[in-house]
């Protein structure tokens, strides 16, 4: 792990413990390689906030703070607006993930947001995808998986869920999550919007993390956002419950080992020494980057395509790329799905979109196919 690494943990850590760096130790610091480095895991604003706590000022780090807390504002707002109308219109839902994190940070702004995710009744979704539109958002997907996408320039961007997870990444994930209303609280201030009980949002949040950490993987800010949950909320957790469920849901390992390393990484006590899976898996966080990478998604879609068919070769894997299951239809492209007759034309139409729109993303992962 090189120092830039360091140096990037050790401005996190001193943030959200509202510690104030060493400015010597700072003065030693390549701040470009760490903006660099910041920017890889969405984490420019929270080194920010570091940085000019012991009078350091860098001009991209004050940008990409700043930057961060105008959008958090813009989503913030809109996010209200959306709530306002679904209370009006007797549409349950949920604010997800980004939203409830950012507010246990020590400051505003410290956690960037990339969007809004929202869990809502799927009932509505031809409803809500009309309010946006009404809005002047652009439908970037609609009924395609279990979330529609909607962006508003410069910064506005909403992911709004059916449903936590669906059957083709995870069965037991999906059926834990089936009926999702049962594991919801009704908010005091209103008649139509949940939320998680502590525990669940753990858990949730914890399940979500292994999603990605074992697909292309996720970088530090996902590690942090379990320390400051942790920071705030652990004594008052009930743990036997959080064990249990989280056996249920196949995560038990994953979530002691990142809940002990979060602690190790970003806590203030006497820093205790990392053991050889601690840094094999901090190494994974660290060279994921906060949306992993194509090659280790890649490789894990693989892996699971040879688990469940049994045919490991490449060729196997990309036919199957282009000619997917009915599971994948289920998931990602009902109407497909309910009309198989039109599956042909879908593939001729995929083709046509990979070669002529996503050339640099289908020659990417050929690219990786063939290491």
């Amino acid at each position: 792990m090189n120092k830039a690494f360091y140096d990037l943990i050790y401005l996190c850590s001193c943030a959200v413990n509202e510690v104030q760096p060493d400015a010597n130790k700072v003065c030693e610091m390549d701040t470009e390689q760490l903006y660099k480095l910041s920017k890889f895991h969405t984490l420019t604003a929270i080194t920010a906030f570091a940085l000019e706590s012991c009078g350091m000022e860098n001009n991209e780090f004050k940008q990409a703070k700043e930057k961060a807390i105008r959008k958090n504002m813009f989503l913030d707002s809109e996010r209200m607006k959306l709530f306002t109308h679904f209370e009006q219109n007797g549409i349950w839902y949920m604010p997800l993930k980004g939203s409830i994190l950012k507010d246990l940070y020590p400051k505003y702004g410290m956690r960037q947001m990339a969007d809004n995710d929202i869990l809502f009744d799927s009932k509505y979704r031809s409803t809500v995808k009309d309010y946006f539109h009404a809005n002047g958002y652009k439908v970037v997907s609609y009924a395609h998986e279990n979330h529609d996408v909607y962006e508003k320039p410069p910064v506005l961007n909403f992911e709004m869920h059916t449903s936590l997870f669906v059957k083709h990444h995870d069965k037991e994930w999906w059926e834990y999550y089936g009926d999702i209303k049962s594991k919801l609280v009704i908010d005091e201030d209103s008649n139509f919007g949940y939320h998680f009980s502590d525990e669940d949002f753990y858990i949730y949040i914890t399940t979500h993390e292994y999603k990605h950490y074992a697909e292309g993987g996720t970088g530090l800010r996902s590690l942090l956002d379990c320390y400051v949950f942790l920071r705030k909320k652990s004594e008052t957790l009930g743990w036997e419950y959080i064990e249990a469920e989280c056996e249920k849901l196949g995560i038990a390992d994953f979530e002691k080992q990142s809940r002990a390393l979060a602690e190790k990484v970003f806590g203030t006590g006497e820093k205790a020494e990392l053991t050889e899976e601690d840094k094999q898996m901090l190494e994974k966080y660290l060279y994921s980057g906060t949306y992993g990478t194509l090659e280790k998604l890649i490789s894990s879609r693989m892996e699971k395509y040879a688990e469940k068919t049994g045919k490991a070769s490449k060729i196997s894997y990309a036919l199957n790329r282009l000619f997917p299951d009915k599971e994948w239809y289920e998931a990602y492209k009902p109407f497909y799905n309910r009309h198989p007759y039109l599956k042909p034309f879908f593939v001729i139409f995929r083709l046509f979109r990979g070669v002529f729109f996503r050339r640099n993303k289908v020659t990417a992962e050929f690219r990786v196919l063939r290491k």
